[in-house]
């Protein structure tokens, strides 16, 4: 074996030996970040709820293939009547009920009604018996619908979760105005968003600064106050600034024993005690990578700065803080993607209007139990944040922080 092929020889094995190393991270990376998104993705998009249940009645109708304006023959009734009987059978009426009544309100009842009178139908004509369980069956809306969720892969979540929704016809239509909450919602979420990363940077700054130039023991022992808050709950933070906040609370004591107010204060329940506690628990985001930055730069730039005659903003500006602008960044990009994703503080801080879009996440997960439409929502904030994160890295990537 001469050298070339022992060289060769080496640099493979070194290489399985690198891909070995990192083979546990990667299959942890897969299982705890890339399975979940990817499942939040299917079931934004994948609903085979009324095609599984109601398989006959959906293969009738496509076979049918009539105007939506128009109600179906006899024989999609006579499909329908022994989905329901089998879906009865196996205990998926209700799940089918539920589907329906998501997409258009008040179907789980008639779907319901309507079960119970065919199950004690033997036969047919069955498209009086439908007709005289609810009267709703002789309208095309409700077979519109059927035919909206007769396929597995469909964009209805994503639909709702943008105002929208596919009308029985098969026209897409804004929601009604009552009924349009999540885009108000996402434009709530982002200026909540903005709001905190502004005031964190604004706080965080300065103080990054004063602990950047102060003596290592000073600067220490001041850095512990700032990580005190990484070793308490958020629940109890979240929970602390309920009771400091409120009419009683501290900061209204001291305004009115300061006499700078006579009637205490809001602060509670509200957006402006959602931005207060949020600012305080990100806070120490914006710090640290700002403090991390500011001890790697030599004080030498400034001092020659300021000896070329550069007056002492000039010299802050033009030296210092190009080169504070990694951290700064930093702190910034990571609070602003956090604060797009709280829900325990807004939660337990703001009022009915101050909630973001992460409790409405939860909301349609633990209460409505509408699984496609919180991983639209979900899906939607990841896009927006991955969107936001390309504008953010064309603009101030690394490649441009470079001092000029």
């Amino acid at each position: 074996m001469n050298l070339d092929q022992r060289m060769h020889k080496a640099e493979n094995s070194s290489r399985w030996r690198a891909y070995a190393m990192i083979a546990p991270l990667l299959l942890f990376v897969m299982l705890s970040f890339v399975a979940p998104l990817g499942m939040i993705l299917l079931n934004s998009i994948y609903d085979p709820v009324v095609p599984d249940g109601l398989p006959h009645t959906v293969a009738e109708l496509q076979a049918w293939a009539g105007p939506r304006d128009q109600l179906p023959p006899e024989p999609v009734y006579a499909a329908l009547a022994y989905d329901m009987k089998k879906a009865a059978q196996e205990q998926q009426t209700g799940s089918i009920a539920n589907r329906l009544n998501i997409e258009k309100p008040g179907l789980r009842a008639v779907f319901m009604k309507t079960s119970r009178v065919v199950a004690r139908q033997d036969n047919g004509p069955w498209t009086p018996v439908f007709e005289t369980a609810d009267p709703a069956w002789s309208q095309p809306e409700i077979w519109g619908t059927i035919r909206n969720l007769s396929s597995p892969v469909h964009s209805l979540f994503f639909l709702s979760a943008l105002d929208l929704h596919r009308q029985p016809d098969g026209t897409i239509a804004q929601q009604p105005k009552d009924q349009r909450i999540y885009i108000s919602i996402y434009l709530r979420t982002l200026a909540v968003a903005l709001a905190v990363t502004f005031l964190c940077i604004v706080l965080g700054f300065p103080l990054a600064y004063m602990l950047a130039h102060l003596r290592d023991k000073t600067a220490n022992l001041l850095l512990i106050f700032v990580l005190i808050p990484f070793w308490t709950s958020l629940l109890v933070r979240t929970t602390a600034w309920t009771v400091v906040l409120q009419e009683q609370g501290l900061i209204n004591s001291l305004l009115q024993m300061s006499g700078l107010i006579a009637e205490p204060l809001t602060l509670v329940f509200n957006r402006v005690g959602v931005i207060i506690a949020m600012t305080h628990i990100l806070l120490p985001f914006v710090i640290l990578p700002v403090y991390s930055v500011m001890q790697q730069i030599p004080t030498t730039y400034v001092q020659a700065a300021r000896s070329l005659g550069a007056s002492s903003l000039v010299a802050f500006f033009r030296v210092y803080l190009p080169q504070c602008m990694p951290g700064l960044n930093a702190g910034g990009l990571l609070v602003f993607v956090f604060a797009l994703g709280y829900y325990i503080t807004p939660s337990l801080i703001g009022g009915s209007a101050d909630q973001l879009i992460a409790y409405f996440v939860s909301y349609n997960i633990g209460t409505s139990m509408n699984w496609g439409l919180a991983s639209a929502l979900a899906t939607i904030l990841l896009a927006a944040v991955l969107l936001l994160y390309t504008v953010y890295d064309h603009l101030v990537g690394h490649n441009r922080l470079t001092i000029r």
